[in-house]
């Protein structure tokens, strides 16, 4: 079993930065063999796949709306994921949820990952 929670939101403005760190308590293997994924969900709108990094090489992939502004990493001895967000945009508004899937080939969509945080709130203000 896999517990993520995430932290680092808040309300900023239009061009500001925002680190979100997701950190996983796990029951069972490792961290590292899990694929982890950030996605978000505005309000009214379906959850939408950010980017993430892949559990063996640590492959990185992005949404286009973000490519260029944001970043992943993770750190395996500190089961922690992190999502660099610059230049942010008031369209980037949305609660943001962290993801596992294990052994994962790092999926673009939500019913893919069976594991979730429980989300953090992110505004931008223009």
């Amino acid at each position: 079993q896999v517990q993520l929670v995430e932290s680092g939101g808040g309300l900023v403005q239009a061009g500001d930065s925002l680190r979100l760190s997701c950190v996983a308590s796990v029951s069972e293997r490792t961290f590292s063999v899990y694929t982890m994924a950030w996605f978000r969900q505005a309000p009214g709108k379906e959850r939408e796949f950010v980017g993430g990094i892949t559990w063996s090489a640590g492959r990185t992939y992005f949404a286009d709306f973000v490519k260029g502004r944001f970043t992943i990493s993770r750190d395996n001895a500190k089961n922690t994921v992190n999502l660099q967000m610059n230049s942010l945009k008031p369209e980037d508004t949305a609660i943001y949820y962290c993801a596992a899937d294990l052994y994962g080939s790092l999926a673009r969509v939500p019913n893919e990952y069976k594991y979730w945080g429980q989300g953090t709130q992110v505004t931008v203000a223009s």
